[in-house]
């Protein structure tokens, strides 16, 4: 009798998840969907036999956040029949996508904000949907025998959203698109140039693939044409070049981290900076190494944190200024969901970091916004692993600095990020726990 009880087994599932003319795209903050640039997806695979399914699913949106996160988690471990903590979400965030927030919507809603931000009905059903097709893939799984793993450097794409002053300030802040000639100037500063795939296969057949690159995804946005952008359209690319291939892209650490030096904004550069992405991809897949792999080679790990909040965000400053109609929809808005992180925190609710083992690679998956130096500390903590990192899974803290940026100014640790300093040692300790288990 055939023992298989070593036999790693995949599942993956696509899923529609565009939404309908007219909602809010961007938390509301940009023009709402007048257009179909790109239809957006979910995308998943499952992973059988290693203990309870494991669920890794990326959406082309630009953040799930707070209950919402929880919501379409519990429906794809329900879905598939595993715990809630072996299932992990993020976003590619592309800012012509939705923003869903269920957590700030029930504070949006009492106050008459609540069409704001984003469409209640489309989020839940494609939750459904996509839940609906993971338990459906779970009908069709396919042995896995072997793994594969490659990188390569990305050139002309990233570059460090923070140019630094001779006294240690932020001098110029460098978004997405820089039509400043000293940012355009300026050295890339910190990135992590490295794309890392993980892929997985059936003998000599691929199954699925999994990119890992780090920088915000933008090259224009706000005009209502719903896209995925150009690490979306490099994605489609290589999928024309490998049908059959499940492919999903993770963004990585890049709440600093943008295409600002390279990118002008223009229509025309968005195909440039995809052609970029995909020479990546490409050869990333064409120098992989590949190995066998058994269910005893899998692993799947969870650290739940609490990160604690700044002290700028108070129950009492945010509930006034929600309900302070002298200001605009866009401010009253933003302190509802400094409000629904706040209270997410205080309830004790803890956040989930997860990490992944097979083989000798190893992905950590983290929340939110988080600063370049984060994927960068992770690759240290194992030098001798091939380490990928994901990030943008529930932007419910938003922006996560490190301890010194919030010292030195900025858009990101200066205004938007909901967390303290003190995150730092948090997310360090919990990054550090995760890669040394073995």
């Amino acid at each position: 009798m055939t023992d298989t009880s070593s036999i790693l087994r995949l599942a993956s599932f696509n899923t529609d998840v565009t939404p309908p003319m007219g909602v809010p795209l961007c938390h509301g903050n940009v023009k709402p969907m007048t257009d179909i640039v790109d239809r957006l997806s979910a995308r998943g695979i499952i992973l059988i036999g290693a203990g309870e399914p494991i669920v890794i699913c990326v959406y082309d949106w630009l953040g799930i956040s707070n209950a919402a996160h929880d919501a379409c988690r519990l429906a794809l471990a329900k879905a598939v029949g595993t715990s809630l903590d072996r299932v992990t979400v993020h976003v590619g965030h592309p800012h012509d996508a939705p923003g869903v927030d269920l957590s700030t919507q029930e504070l949006l809603e009492p106050a008459g904000l609540g069409n704001y931000m984003f469409d209640v009905p489309s989020t839940l059903a494609a939750f459904a949907a996509v839940a609906d097709a993971a338990a459906d893939a779970m009908n069709r799984p396919v042995e896995v025998t072997h793994m594969g793993v490659g990188q390569s450097v990305v050139e002309k794409v990233a570059s460090n959203r923070r140019v630094m002053g001779a006294d240690g300030k932020v001098a110029v802040v460098r978004l997405s698109a820089c039509h400043d000639a000293a940012g355009t100037a300026a050295p890339e500063g910190m990135i992590d140039p490295i794309l890392r795939l993980l892929s997985f296969w059936n003998g000599d057949t691929p199954l699925a693939a999994m990119t890992h690159y780090a920088t915000h995804p933008q090259s224009y946005y706000g005009q209502g044409g719903v896209s995925y952008d150009f690490p979306g359209m490099a994605r489609d690319a290589r999928e024309k070049e490998l049908p059959g291939v499940a492919l999903m892209h993770f963004n990585g650490c890049a709440g600093n981290v943008a295409a600002g030096k390279y990118n002008d904004g223009s229509v025309e550069n968005r195909p440039v900076l995809a052609e970029r992405m995909e020479a990546g991809m490409k050869t990333a897949w064409d120098n992989q190494q590949k190995t066998p792999v058994t269910t005893a080679d899998v692993d799947w790990q969870v650290y739940p944190v609490a990160m604690p909040v700044r002290d700028t965000i108070t129950e009492e400053t945010k509930t006034a200024r929600l309900a302070d109609k002298a200001l605009t929809d866009f401010d009253r808005v933003f302190a509802a969901r400094d409000l629904a992180f706040l209270r997410r925190m205080r309830s004790g609710y803890r956040i989930p970091i997860n990490c992944l083992k097979v083989g000798n690679a190893r992905i950590i998956y983290l929340p939110a916004e988080m600063f370049v130096e984060y994927q960068l500390a992770a690759a240290k903590l194992r030098p001798d692993a091939f380490v990928c990192v994901a990030a943008y899974g529930d932007l419910g803290p938003g922006y996560v600095g490190t301890t010194v940026a919030y010292s030195e100014g900025g858009y990101e640790t200066g205004f938007v990020s909901r967390v303290a300093p003190e995150v730092e040692p948090v997310l360090m300790q919990a990054m550090t726990e995760l890669l040394q288990r073995d």
